[in-house]
Order: structure tokens, then C-alpha cells, then sequence
């Protein structure tokens, strides 16, 4: 029987769902993506083994689902850069790494629909059986992802945050992203903030490096990153509260300018008016890369979230969908979204073999973290968090159970102890 394996959304989460998937014996795996281009906000993303990301990333190496961490390495401009709250960051090269991912891709014979929107599904019997495009295209499958990620479209970010802020998402280009689990009847759920308030801003801005002081710059491609005191009547610690990044939650963030070399200036703060970053000495004549609005907002996330397993199988929906990414729930960042989507793809597949969907172990840093975000959404403390390797609760828990470490030696010797060495990268029967 011919297995086929249809990812919607292109993010990393989608990519690396769809290597698994190739990878576990799917005959096809189809990606439909919306835009473009791959990786959705990664690509203006650009930073990856900080701090417990960095067991994270080494754990699904060992594991058997490297190839996208492979691709971030190979366009990698800074290794092991240090900035507040990060340790030995690796940062890759935002305008490279979709085209590097989408060789990744190709070399596995996975097919990647672009501009291909999915806005209706067919079921039959509690499964999906197709999804239908803005195009009037039917694309059948046995197996279904939902990697549409949590941000867009317009009205959200107008009815959450500041109206739309012209982010890499371009809703208004390519139309807002659908939920293929919230068209197949699924209830989804919203993070909260602090406050209340509804999603998380998106942590940072893109800067045009040549509106920038020339010295500023070669400081920054010199070293990877630049941090540059705000001036006292600039300072605003409250808008740390706001950001999607709780790892950026720190005053350093909030009384200095902190700009990290991706390829663009990645200035860590989620918007700022214009002509107060113009303030900054260096910074005179500085314009917005993304969002274009950075001066009265950022995207918002977070809107639309699944309850699942921790196998990424979708809990009360068709017996044949998986999630992954953000459309999993509030883990934050391209490590995590590489995690949920492996686990997701290989699963589906597994599934449609007719066999037990595994997880990964807590005895693992990844396993941990998956869990830890599980059973942190069921409170409503917990829908106002949001959960990374790299920083705030979830660091801190691994920490506290000895599960964050950088010696490559004690994480091979751990993923051996699982018996799940190169699971991902085998199939499944």
C-alpha cells in the first residue's frame, strides 16, 4: 500500500515532519506551503544552540533527526557567541537557510508545493481524506500534519496587538494562515500573557545593517553580536512582559539595544517607535527590515493551539492528524519546532504501519521538555507561560534534573540508554 504523508505549513516544524516521515517509509510526503518560501518566521529567525537547545539539537542528532540541525550549522556565521542569558549560540544566516532547507528536502524526494493554501479538508468515517487549495486543487492523503504554526492572520493581530505590522507572515500577500485542525472541528486554544491579554508579541526586529553606523556594523559581523547602553529615557522593562521570548526577559534587554548578527541586525526587542531607536547613538538613520511597522508593533502569536499527545497525534480529532510546532502548543523556538515536528512525521507514518506511536523519554532533554509543556497547558497559570529549552521555566527545570549538558560523550551515552539511537532516521518496518 502507498503511504502518503501531507504536511500543511512549511515552517521548520513542517520540514523536519517531513524528513521523519521520508525517513520512516512514507512512499510521498507532500509540504503545502502558503507562501513562497520555506520556514515561515525562521526565516528571520537565526539563532540555535543556546543554552539547553544546544543538548536539544545534539539529543535529535544522536537520535536520528540531524539533517536540519546539519543544514543550521552549515550556514552558521557565529558558533559559540555568548550574550545576555545565552550561552554558546550558534547563529545561521537568515538570507541562506530556506534555500538550504529546501535542498534538504529535495534529496529526499519530498514534493514542496508553494503559494498552496489549504482552505477546506474532506473527511470520511473520522479521517481525513483530502485537503482543498485556494486554487480549487484536491490533494489526497493517508496521513495528515497540521504544521500551520500559531500567528496570523490579520484580524488577530489587529483584534491582539497593533493591527497588522507587514511581518514575514504577509497575510495580506498570501492570505492568512488556516488551521487544518481548527477546519477539521478541533477546539483550539490561545496563550495568554501577564496581563491577560491574549498571544505574545514576537521577540525582536530586523534592522538594515547599511542604515547603520559602518563601525557599528563591522563590530557586529566581526563578533556576532553588539550591545549598546539605551539612553535612561528610552528604558522600558514593562514591554518584557509582552514578548513571545520570555528568555529575552531580562533588564539587560530592556536597558541596552542588544543586535546579533543573523545575516541582518537582530535587534532583540519586540518593536520600537522609530524615532526613539534613532536615539541610539549609531542607530541615527536606521530603517526597519521586518516587520516594516516595527515602530508600533510586532506579530502576534499563539492564537490557535491543539490539545495532543505527546506523541503529537491530535487529542478528540480525526484518527489520522498529527501537530507539530506551534500548532502543538507554547514551546518556543526553531529547536523546539525541529523536536515536535520529527516526532510528528515518524509517528504518522507508524500509525499508518499499524504500529505503537512512541515519545521520546524524560529521560531525555527533548522527551522532558515535550512533557513539561503537556502538562503545564492543562493549568491556566501554565496557557500564560510559554516553554523553551533556551531560557525561563523549562531551562531551569532541566537544569534542576541534570538534563542540560554540552559534553557530547554523556549525550550519546544517554540516547543509547533509551534504545532509540538513529530512530528517526530508519524505517519503521
Amino acid at each position: 500500500m502507498t503511504k502518503r504523508v501531507v504536511i500543511v505549513g512549511g515552517g521548520w516544524s513542517g520540514c523536519s515532519a517531513a524528513i521523519t516521515a521520508r525517513n520512516a517509509g512514507a512512499d510521498e510526503v507532500v509540504v503545502l506551503e502558503r507562501s513562497d518560501e520555506l520556514l515561515g518566521a525562521g526565516i528571520v529567525g537565526g539563532i540555535m544552540r543556546n543554552n539547553g537547545r544546544y543538548t536539544a539539537a545534539e539529543e535529535m542528532i544522536a537520535l536520528g533527526a540531524g539533517d536540519l540541525f546539519e543544514v543550521c550549522d552549515d550556514h552558521s556565521l557565529h558558533h559559540n557567541l555568548d550574550f545576555p542569558g545565552h550561552k554558546h549560540s550558534w547563529l545561521y544566516n537568515v538570507n541562506t537557510i530556506a534555500n538550504g532547507v529546501r535542498d534538504a528536502l529535495l534529496a529526499h524526494d519530498i514534493e514542496i508545493w508553494f503559494t498552496s493554501r489549504v482552505n477546506g479538508l474532506h473527511q470520511s468515517d473520522g479521517s481525513i481524506d483530502s485537503v482543498e487549495l485556494d486554487s480549487g486543487a484536491i490533494i489526497e492523503g493517508d496521513c495528515f500534519i497540521d504544521a500551520t504554526g500559531s500567528v496570523g492572520g490579520q484580524s488577530w493581530c489587529t483584534d491582539n496587538g497593533n493591527g497588522c505590522v507587514m511581518c514575514v507572515v504577509r497575510c495580506p500577500t498570501f492570505g492568512p494562515r488556516v488551521s487544518l485542525s481548527g477546519l477539521a472541528g478541533l477546539t483550539e486554544r490561545e496563550g495568554r500573557r501577564p496581563d491577560g491579554s491574549l498571544g505574545a508579541v514576537s521577540g525582536s526586529v530586523k534592522l538594515n545593517k547599511e542604515t547603520m553606523d559602518p563601525k557599528l556594523v563591522a563590530e557586529l559581523d566581526a563578533n556576532g553580536v553588539i550591545i549598546v547602553p539605551m539612553p535612561q529615557s528610552l528604558i522600558n522593562h514593562q514591554k518584557l512582559t509582552t514578548k513571545a521570548c520570555q528568555q529575552y526577559a531580562l533588564p539587560a534587554y530592556a536597558e541596552n539595544l542588544v543586535v546579533l548578527d543573523t545575516g541582518q541586525a537582530k535587534a532583540v526587542t519586540p518593536y520600537m517607535p522609530l524615532h526613539e531607536i534613532r536615539q541610539i547613538p549609531g542607530f541615527e538613520t536606521v530603517r526597519y527590515e521586518d516587520p516594516y511597522a516595527g515602530t508600533v508593533g510586532n506579530s502576534i502569536r499563539y492564537a490557535a493551539m491543539v490539545r495532543r499527545e505527546d506523541t503529537m497525534k491530535v487529542i478528540d480529532g480525526p484518527d489520522n492528524l498529527f501537530c507539530c510546532g506551534e500548532k502543538s502548543g507554547l514551546l518556543v523556538g526553531h529547536t523546539e519546532a525541529i523536536v515536535t515536528g520529527a516526532l510528528a512525521g515518524h509517528n504518522a507514518v507508524r500509525a499508518l504501519a499499524g504500529l505503537e506511536l512512541i515519545e521520546i523519554p524524560v529521560d531525555l532533554a527533548t522527551g522532558y521538555g515535550v512533557k513539561y509543556t503537556t502538562e503545564g497547558m492543562e493549568t491556566e497559570e501554565g496557557m500564560g507561560k510559554k516553554y523553551t529549552y533556551s531560557g525561563s521555566f523549562l531551562f531551569d527545570a532541566m537544569i534542576e534534573e541534570g538534563l542540560y549538558t554540552t559534553d557530547h560523550g554523556v549525550i550519546a551515552d544517554r540516547v543509547q540508554a533509551t534504545g532509540m539511537n538513529g530512530v528517526f532516521a530508519h524505517k519503521v518496518t
